[in-house]
């Protein structure tokens, strides 16, 4: 195929002037029909669909920022940076404008970044912004088995990493063996690397077909690729240089850069995890930058970090990403990214109130949205409520480290006489004005199916008689006529509500604080940071969670996170720490969990290796709901919507469809096609 480069003559502006194909928008098709897929073609489909040839053309300062990127190389042409068939995008609104710096705000380093992580973010699939439709991302192409126990992707020829190495399917089957299945590396694997505990293999058939064979089927595995900030892939070239059984001389090279063996450089680059918002050698070994080949590890992503410090971070434009627009122009149109970190959630309210940031959503709260929406006009930004998946929900420490607690909390009449303490229809009018629509915690969002209409109002209408006559057999009476109650043993009991904003609304936590107190139950609010809270609730230190919960269908079909104690992941609500000991060392250590959560365990592998659908899915996912709510481990509020911020400058900006996490923020939306136009 015949490829055209044009590049004399550019401005900042990329204009259909540069290109002889339609500028196709989502907006406008132009006449052009709709591909395999919506929103985006590969190259052939899309030059046949418009009868052209596309033309390709570069952001003109890329050279420049390629320059800030320490250890690349200087740039070759356009034509040898774009895989051979890049994936081409239609804009939602306009062919963009190149330059500027989009900015955002977080709470710290690994706090409050997902949001802002997701505007650069690439994996093997993502979601269509219909969240229901799997498109093609960094592979082309992908296709399963009969029986969902191979999983095949076809990736693009000539693509590159962001220092212009090959990118093939050795990086992911690298990723997998070495990185993710690799005890020196992440000490445990995660659910998604494996199938039903037993871990796959991956082939390279050729540099650019790579196949994952699964023990057992799991068709929930696409979803995870397409959803996860986790990346399935991961540069041999650079990292594996360091890994000892990839590299005879990785601890040699690692050591004389000042690392005590190749693991441990590999660490100062990727982390210990597969959270990609890991701090770079910028921040973690700063005095070591100078000895190592580069400031970070290569990325497929739209932009790439070139400078951090405890205040933030900045990105420029990868200069090799494989995505062009309908008019050839190579993503993403904006040239930088600033990242500042502020964790004063009030001040963080004041930046997007005078219009410093580009866009926001993490770490907003419904109540933040009258001030937000008063200042509209004057700080020149759009404010739009949208549903929720998750939902703020209560759990309390069934294997707390004080065993008079440990006792209590583990006790089913304790957890719903505090679920039916909560007057849900006053948190609704007063923290939610008016709306939230109540609802328990079912652990699907939003319900498929199978899920029986009963369990959303399960232990929701507000009690207080019932809740204090349930208390009273629990054992928990005012002895010493202070007004609270005191643990059956004669101490005092106290609840210790430590919160963070990022995960939950301060008024919420203080609302429920006040009805607990109501049923006689004292208890005490503080706000910590969001690291806080986490090192709090991984030592088992938490008398209650607080945080955001849920996650829909698609999702739990692929990892199983939600429903295998602890119940979720280091940076999410989790409840039941002893009992996740106890599952991860085979019960060598940690606490025995009872009967129905060893029965949600094995339910959910099941689950997940059956066919959705089917009449044994169904009667496994309602089995799964059942013990969810009629244990109560997690106490739900409401179903609320959040708001988004986006300055009126940020362009090809559509409505989302949620306010979530759960789809990975941005990623369906697309951001590498933002563009700015001042």
């Amino acid at each position: 195929m015949k490829r055209i480069l044009l590049l004399t003559g550019l401005s900042m502006v990329a204009t259909s002037a540069i290109a002889n194909c339609p500028p196709v928008t989502v907006a406008d098709a132009q006449g052009v029909g709709a591909g395999a897929y919506p929103q985006q073609y590969e190259l052939s489909e899309f030059q046949s669909l418009a009868s052209c040839e596309l033309a390709f053309s570069e952001n003109p300062d890329i050279a420049s920022l390629n320059g800030k990127i320490r250890g690349n190389p200087d740039l070759p042409p356009l034509a040898e940076r774009l895989p051979e068939e890049p994936l081409v995008v239609a804009p939602y609104d306009e062919i963009g404008q190149y330059g500027g710096s989009l900015r955002a705000l977080s709470n710290a380093t690994e706090a409050g970044t997902s949001d802002f992580l997701s505007t650069r973010h690439v994996n093997l699939v993502r979601y269509s912004d219909d969240l229901e439709t799997i498109v093609p991302n960094v592979a082309k192409s992908w296709e399963w088995n009969d029986d969902f126990t191979e999983l095949t992707f076809s990736l693009r020829k000539g693509h590159k990493w962001s220092d212009g190495a090959p990118f093939t399917a050795e990086d992911v089957k690298f990723w997998y063996d070495h990185l993710a299945l690799d005890s020196n590396v992440i000490e445990k694997p995660k659910d998604y690397v494996l199938i039903g505990g037993e871990r796959m293999t991956v082939d390279v058939v050729d540099p650019q077909t790579v196949r994952f064979n699964l023990p057992a089927p799991k068709p929930g595995l696409l979803a995870h690729f397409a959803t996860s900030f986790a990346q399935g892939f991961q540069p041999k070239h650079f990292l594996g240089q360091f890994h000892p059984d990839v590299n005879p001389e990785a601890d040699a090279m690692a050591q004389a850069a000042g690392f005590e063996n190749g693991y441990a450089l590999i660490k100062a680059y990727w982390g210990n995890s597969d959270w990609t918002d890991t701090p770079s050698p910028l921040l973690n070994s700063p005095d070591k930058v100078a000895d190592l080949p580069a400031d970070v590890y290569p990325t497929l992503e739209s932009h790439i970090t070139v400078g951090e410090t405890t205040e933030g971070r900045r990105y420029v434009a990868n200069p090799y990403f494989f995505m062009v627009d309908t008019q050839g122009n190579q993503l993403p149109y904006i040239s930088e990214q600033d990242e500042q970190y502020i964790n004063d959630a009030q001040v963080r309210l004041l930046k997007l109130v005078n219009g410093e940031v580009e866009y926001k959503t993490q770490s907003l709260q419904l109540s933040d949205v009258p001030l937000l929406l008063e200042n509209q006009e004057k700080g020149d930004y759009t404010i739009d409520i949208r549903p929720k998946i998750a939902m703020h929900a209560f759990s309390f420490n069934v294997t707390s480290e004080d065993p008079e607690k440990r006792k209590v909390f583990g006790d089913l009449r304790f957890r719903k006489a505090m679920s039916i303490a909560i007057n849900r229809d006053d948190l609704n009018e007063v923290a939610y004005f008016g709306q939230g629509q109540p609802q328990q915690y079912i652990g699907f969002s939003p319900a498929p199916g199978f899920v029986d209409e009963k369990w959303k109002s399960y232990a929701i209408e507000y009690d207080l008689d019932q809740a204090k006559s349930l208390l009273d057999e629990v054992g928990l009476k005012d002895t010493n006529g202070d007004g609270f109650r005191e643990l059956p043993n004669g101490d005092n009991l106290v609840i210790n509500m430590q919160f963070a904003t990022q995960g939950i609304a301060g008024q919420v936590v203080e609302l429920v604080g006040q009805y607990w107190s109501e049923a006689g139950i004292q208890t005490t609010v503080k706000e910590i940071t969001p690291d806080e809270y986490r090192s709090a609730q991984s030592s088992n230190a938490l008398d209650v969670g607080m945080w955001e919960k849920g996650q829909p269908l698609g999702i739990v079909l692929g990892n199983n996170e939600l429903w295998v104690a602890p119940f979720e992941n280091y940076f999410a609500h989790r409840v039941g720490m002893l009992w996740g000991e106890y599952f991860e060392s085979d019960g060598a250590k940690g606490v025995e969990p009872p009967d129905y959560v060893k029965q949600l365990k094995d339910d959910i592998d099941a689950f997940q290796s059956t066919p959705v659908g089917t009449p044994e899915s169904d009667e496994l996912g309602a089995r799964l709901v059942q013990n969810m709510v009629e244990n109560l481990l997690f106490i739900g509020t409401a179903m609320t919507p959040d708001p988004i911020y986006h300055r009126n400058a940020l362009k090809n900006v559509v409505e989302f469809k949620t306010a979530s996490y759960e789809y990975y923020r941005t990623f369906p939306y697309r951001a590498q096609q933002w563009s700015l136009s001042e």
